[in-house]
């Protein structure tokens, strides 16, 4: 191998490895600044999968989702659902089919997301931490 391809190899593991390391984002859960409820991450399951329709203060959950393609989508499937984006459209497939559920509306992206939250006190959403903004709430999941 001479020296040349060796740089181009070299080039393209270090490409490799930068767009491997900014799909792993930081997704953090948001709200609306008025939400007071508190927050766990089996109770974010609970609402994202449909087994729960309020939040720990009795007021109604509306989660959104992000499109199945997106970085964080797959992030908050994986980490807070501990489910893969696939199987995630699998449960709410069945849902839909035994007029069990609806799932969450799904939006395109960050902004997307902080607007409806930022609009609505009974929504929840999820974004890059690096996009959230001072109209909405992040929480942690205690």
């Amino acid at each position: 191998m001479n020296i040349k391809m060796f740089y181009k190899a070299i080039t393209g593991v270090a490409l490799g490895c930068t767009i491997s390391l900014s799909s792993f984002a930081e997704v953090v859960v948001i709200v609306h600044p008025s939400n007071n409820a508190t927050f766990s991450q089996k109770a974010v399951q609970r609402i994202y999968l449909g087994k729960e329709k309020k939040f720990s203060d009795g007021k109604e959950a509306l989660p959104v989702n992000q499109v199945p393609s997106s970085a964080a989508r797959e992030s908050f499937d994986s980490d807070t659902l501990g489910r893969s984006t696939n199987q995630v459209a699998a449960y709410w497939s069945k849902l839909v089919f035994t007029g069990k559920g609806i799932p969450p509306k799904e939006l395109d992206n960050d902004s997307a997301v902080i607007s409806i939250v930022a609009e609505n006190p009974n929504a929840i959403g999820y974004v890059d931490s690096a996009s959230v903004t001072g109209t909405v709430k992040a929480v942690s999941l205690n």
